[in-house]
């Protein structure tokens, strides 16, 4: 099997990245993409640096015309690299589920995970959809797991919970999934896939997760492009679990 490339972006904390692709392990060559030439980079360990004006648009670009094998955000800005990526695949939207882990060792992909992203009813069941069959790729159950804003017995509190509980048994009746109501400690017990209510909640729960909860992220893979490209967070304390989640994409 030829050794592929994977690209990764830096706009800050390049020490950060650079000990992540160190950490990681990967077979695979790691190709940096940032502004600072005076980034320094390990020797005999398969990486180098690419100096260029907007790393952002060079690491997509370089993705979308095979010069890469699969990217990772690494820690470029979200919206530049998003929507240059959103551009170049030319879909409406990205569809993203990030791979987490609990502080218990529980593994689950969750969508969706981007404040923009699942407000539709008919959103929330292609990220379902997909992401069962990228957690069933990793040897994850493809039980899918649908939250909503409260319980069964919280019928009539408030028209916004309601509408919450009704919008998850619609999704989770289109996708074969199950209705969790607002119980997550039970869903990532069972289920391969979490469909949050939204966008916002899910964002909150990823944070939640990663900053305050002792779990681990493992990068957010875009479903519905033809190329491989791995999501993160800048904020992430990590980003060998990223790298190695993009070179077992490649295998």
């Amino acid at each position: 099997m030829p050794v592929r490339t994977i690209g990764i972006g830096i706009a800050d904390d390049a020490e950060k990245v650079i000990r992540g692709i160190s950490e990681s392990g990967v077979s695979s060559f790691v190709r940096v993409y940032a502004r600072d030439s005076a980034i320094a980079i390990p020797q005999g360990m398969g990486i180098t640096l690419k100096v260029c004006t907007d790393p952002a648009i060079s690491l997509v670009a370089d993705l979308m015309d095979g010069h890469i094998d699969a990217a990772v955000r690494g820690t470029l800005p979200a919206n530049t690299t998003l929507s240059a990526l959103k551009n170049s695949s030319g879909v409406k939207r990205l569809e993203r589920a990030a791979l987490l882990e609990t502080a218990r060792g529980e593994r689950f992909f969750l969508a969706p995970v981007g404040v923009d992203e699942g407000w539709e009813i008919g959103e929330r069941i292609e990220l379902a959809r997909k992401a069962q069959e990228m957690a069933v790729r990793f040897g994850l159950p493809g039980r899918i797991g649908v939250l909503s804003g409260g319980r069964a017995g919280d019928i009539g509190r408030h028209p916004a919970v309601d509408r919450s509980l009704a919008d998850a048994e619609l999704v989770a009746r289109m996708t074969g999934g199950v209705h969790y109501q607002i119980l997550i400690e039970d869903a990532v017990r069972d289920c391969g896939v979490i469909i949050a209510p939204d966008g916002i909640s899910g964002n909150l729960i990823f944070r939640t997760l990663i900053f305050l909860g002792s779990g681990r992220g493992h990068g957010a893979p875009v479903l519905n492009i033809d190329r491989i490209f791995v999501d993160t967070s800048r904020a992430t304390p990590d980003y060998a679990n990223a790298i190695r989640l993009a070179d077992s994409l490649l295998k």
